[in-house]
């Protein structure tokens, strides 16, 4: 029997989940490959601080693969013209990014291949963030059976696992996780409109969400504020 790591890729965008899943991932024994996206988003502090995660999970990699999705815009985290909201929304929020997960998803398995990797970690949450379709477990086994079908995996026999470990979790469980982990939650930036340095505004609907999972959790709170 082998005694070599599994591979896996796992998406870091810098956020609490995603941060938790990374971790997840190593305490899984998983020789991870960490995967951020400059995509033209607003929120450029989120890539800085998915290098200082990377780094303190020891991933054996991590790419920064730049696209631009702000050239068609059609969310308020891509288009400086849709302001950023205050509340959580009735239907897909103005902050759901068009297809974003399936692009991500879809470039993870190409990474995946070169590396041998047949895992691909995404810190998707439908409780949380019901409304945001790319994030549902209906999408995402619907992009497993895709994704098999349409990589070398179709014809050497194998099929991919998208694993989706905070799937089902509430932002207090995740958290409470997390810390257990020892994800360092003040390294990460959840907000929709930071400050240059990474610190909260407070008031947006991410991290109000943040905010009352760490209450619910009964753990402090180390998130930076300006607001």
């Amino acid at each position: 029997m082998s005694d070599r790591p599994k591979h896996a890729v796992v998406l870091l965008s810098g956020g609490a989940d995603s941060a938790t899943c990374l971790a997840i991932a190593v305490s899984r024994g998983f020789a991870v490959h960490a995967l951020s996206f400059d995509y033209g988003q607003r929120n450029r502090c989120e890539l800085e601080a998915a290098k200082k995660i990377a780094a303190q999970q020891n991933c054996r990699d991590h790419r920064i693969f730049r696209l631009d999705l702000s050239l068609w815009g059609g969310s308020a985290l891509t288009d400086k013209n849709i302001p950023v909201p205050e509340t959580r929304a009735v239907g897909i929020p103005v902050t759901y990014v068009p297809a974003r997960n399936l692009v991500f998803l879809s470039l993870a398995a190409a990474w995946g291949e070169t590396l041998g990797a047949r895992h691909i970690f995404i810190g998707v949450n439908s409780v949380d963030y019901s409304n945001y379709p790319d994030c549902r477990a209906q999408f995402i086994e619907s992009f497993r059976k895709t994704v098999t079908l349409g990589t070398r995996s179709a014809d050497e026999g194998w099929s991919w696992s998208v694993e989706t470990p905070l799937q089902d979790l509430s932002k207090a469980e995740i958290v409470r996780l997390g810390t257990g982990l020892g994800v360092d939650y003040a390294q990460t930036v959840s907000c929709y409109s930071p400050d240059g340095s990474g610190r909260a505004c407070g008031k947006c609907a991410s991290c109000r969400l943040r905010r009352a999972g760490f209450i619910e959790a009964g753990l402090a709170d180390p998130t930076r504020y300006y607001g």
